[in-house]
């Protein structure tokens, strides 16, 4: 399937004698190939060949085409993926080319963005896809030689007989290769042997992004569609009436406004048109029962900590006796508030319903999810509903939901054309799916040596489902430990996995408050951590679910790269560091954030990060990641704030809502763990130590410790010059 429309690349650029002499380029965007949209599938491409698996084809000129079936989100996938079966072919990478495969469950397995688990899913079958149209290479190869397929090699694209000097090019091979049988076993590269993973390759769709080409759902036009948006009520809202639909629908463009529940859809021939119309609308919202501001979510945290109604997550000994004995005990709230997705690309997605089915493009998280509610909605066989996938301009989970995705379809269907559904930045932020607001309450008990003997935490949420992990550290390594929480489940406010959910506002409160117990021991942070690793290994307390050895390695790696408290500043005096780690996701990071003094207020400037993530498949798109996930978590912990007002978010646009702006990034040295354990992971688990990491290095050089989000917003902070 292919859509698009192009003007000549010779519109591109203008070039022109400018006044006074010299030459002027002129940029025209809309006769530009950078405004064309086009969406293929790999039979579109001209490329496809003889198809060896699910995942890959040779064509006889050599050219490799490999699908990449999982959505792209920006977490590198589409590059990553590839990697993986290309090296266990033995292909000349330079003669690869990687397509984004549309949704397809007979072929594919998990086509998710979400959870940091692609790769770990897919790791074994990626490899063996490789290494299956390898062997069978090799095989036709040593049938056109007349050779034992056991004196065959493979390298960089050909087949070779060291034995008579002789190659052959899997493109000359392919033909004979694709015929033989599938071989039912093979044998898998020893990581030793890798070539391609593990070195840096750069993101397939660079060239693509830098030059403006069709990637993004944004981008996706097809002729004769019509543009729609939306005007959502405010949570706890219902629509009662439209007082101007006669005025809307003779405005320029204008074909229709539709009501679809309690939302109120402008449909039009441009987006601009359409924009203007939705401006333009008069709608009375009426109040529900359940309209709630700010205000009352303060009170009510207030009152869910102090609830009797609380679910015990885990229990380990006597804590009760344990604070009884204490020689002291440290007590501290962390609360983080509501926070949108605010990708990039605000949510859009097209849609046509058609007699016969239903055709979807867009950008998806969950394409099944969006093929089986399209399906379900219209009453139709998901076997009736195609999903093509479009790059996403971010997600952080925003697009696990198919809202969007139904809007378009409802819309299509009752306008009986195809219709590319558009949300505005004001749309994204006010009717969002949300990161839950939660607050922690926790106690620690210590002995007169400084041990921690007992361990407390209460999470109370809103719509959080369980706020708490209670099989993380420290669990395991405190004698005495009570871990539960409560849920408050009737705000009509929608929420959903934000980028690593709920440990993105956990670790930052369980490693901050752990820094605050190290200092009432008297004990260095690092030092304070591993000591109860060490226990936990010699003598758990409970369940350990998580890898001792792999949590103590990112933090040694993390302490020796940072130079943790030997380093010194310009003045000689020393620096003010904070230490961080945490495991979620599968893997293991651990952070150092350093700050500096400038006029009297505390300036980050760096961060050192150690993450143990298994074989790292590509470094380039690994540090990417990693740096990512920091610059994401300290941007949000720092600044990110929503608040509600009568059931209304009040911040709608980012001259409200606040992100980390360009100079505000700080350096960021990334190191990993190298060893051989199967990949584990990598989109989320760098973001959730970030926040700590910055926390207690600002206290370290204020004595001013921040526990609620964002920072900026602490009297702690809002105190300093």
């Amino acid at each position: 399937m292919t859509a698009s429309t192009n003007k000549s690349r010779r519109n591109f650029l203008k070039i022109a004698a400018a006044a006074g002499g010299g030459v002027l380029v002129g940029f025209n965007w809309f006769e530009s190939e950078g405004a064309a949209v086009a969406v293929e599938t790999a039979t579109g491409s001209g490329l496809a060949g003889n198809t060896f698996n699910s995942y890959l084809s040779i064509n006889p000129q050599g050219t490799i085409t490999i699908l990449s079936p999982n959505p792209e989100v920006g977490q590198g996938i589409k590059t990553a993926f590839p990697i993986i079966v290309a090296e266990e072919l033995d292909a000349d990478w330079t003669k690869v080319v990687v397509e984004q495969a549309p949704l397809d469950t007979k072929k594919f397995e998990r086509q998710v963005a979400g959870g940091s688990g692609s790769i770990p899913h897919s790791w074994k079958r990626l490899r063996t896809a490789g290494a299956t149209a390898r062997q069978m290479l090799l095989e036709a190869g040593a049938k056109r030689w007349n050779v034992p397929a056991a004196e065959c090699t493979t390298e960089k694209g050909f087949v070779l007989h060291a034995a008579t000097k002789r190659k052959l090019s899997y493109g000359e091979l392919a033909n004979e290769a694709a015929q033989l049988p599938v071989p039912a076993e093979v044998k898998l590269k020893d990581p030793a042997d890798f070539k391609l993973i593990g070195s840096t390759v750069k993101n397939v769709d660079n060239p693509g992004i830098i030059t403006g080409k069709p990637l993004f759902g944004m981008d996706f036009y097809r002729e004769g569609m019509l543009f729609a948006m939306m005007q959502r009520p405010g949570f706890g809202h219902k629509l009662k009436s439209i007082r101007n639909t006669t005025t809307i629908k003779a405005m320029p463009g204008i074909t229709d406004v539709l009501t679809i529940g309690d939302t109120v859809a402008i449909v039009g021939k441009s987006t601009w048109q359409v924009r203007k119309a939705k401006d333009a609308l008069q709608i009375d919202w009426e109040k529900t029962d359940s309209v709630e501001s700010t205000a009352d979510h303060n009170r009510l945290f207030r009152e869910l900590l102090d609830s009797k109604e609380a679910t015990v997550r885990r229990k380990d000994g006597d804590v009760d006796a344990a604070f009884a004995s204490a020689a002291k005990v440290v007590k501290a709230e962390y609360q983080c508030p509501f926070l949108p997705h605010s990708p990039l690309e605000p949510m859009n997605f097209f849609a046509h319903v058609r007699p016969d089915g239903a055709e979807l493009v867009g950008p998806t998280q969950t394409p099944e999810l969006a093929r089986n509610e399209t399906a379900k909605l219209l009453g139709i066989s998901p076997d009736a509903v195609s999903v093509q996938l479009t790059r996403m301009g971010g997600g952080f989970g925003r697009r696990l939901k198919a809202d969007y995705v139904l809007e378009a379809v409802q819309v299509s269907q009752q306008v009986k054309a195809p219709v590319k559904l558009i949300w505005t930045r004001e749309d994204d932020m006010t009717g969002g799916s949300y990161r839950p607001a939660v607050r922690y309450r926790f106690e620690a008990a210590l002995d007169a040596q400084g041990t921690m003997i007992g361990y407390k935490l209460r999470g109370v949420s809103i719509k959080a489902g369980n706020p708490t992990r209670e099989d993380n550290f420290p669990a395991g390594a405190v004698d005495n430990l009570l871990i539960d929480s409560v849920d408050y489940v009737k705000s009509p406010i929608t929420t959903g996995p934000w980028r690593a959910p709920i440990t993105n506002f956990l670790a930052f409160a369980e490693q901050s408050f752990l820094d605050e117990v190290a200092q009432a021991a008297g004990k260095d942070p690092v030092a304070f951590r591993l000591a109860l690793l060490e226990k936990a290994k010699q003598k758990p307390a409970g369940a350990i679910k998580y890898d001792i050895d792999r949590m103590k390695g990112v933090i040694e790696l993390a302490a020796e790269k940072s130079g943790w408290g030997k380093k010194k500043g310009a003045d000689g005096k020393p620096v003010a560091q904070g230490f961080s780690v945490y495991f979620s996701h599968r893997s293991y990071v651990a952070q150092v954030g350093e700050v500096v003094m400038q006029k009297g207020r505390p300036v980050l400037q760096k961060i050192y990060s150690a993450a143990d993530c298994g074989i790292v498949v590509n470094q380039s798109g690994a540090r990417q990641q990693v740096t990512g996930c920091i610059v994401d978590g300290i941007g949000h912990a720092m600044y990110g704030n929503l608040t509600f007002k009568e059931g209304v978010p009040e911040q709608k646009n980012f001259n409200e809502y606040r992100i980390i702006r360009l100079n505000e990034i700080p350096e960021v040295e990334v190191h990993f763990v190298n060893n051989t354990i199967e990949p584990t992971g990598l989109g989320e688990p760098s973001l959730p130590p970030a926040g700590a990491a910055v926390a207690n290095a600002i206290f370290k050089a204020t004595g001013k410790r921040l526990r609620n989000q964002p920072f900026v917003e602490e009297e702690a902070l809002k105190g300093l010059s």
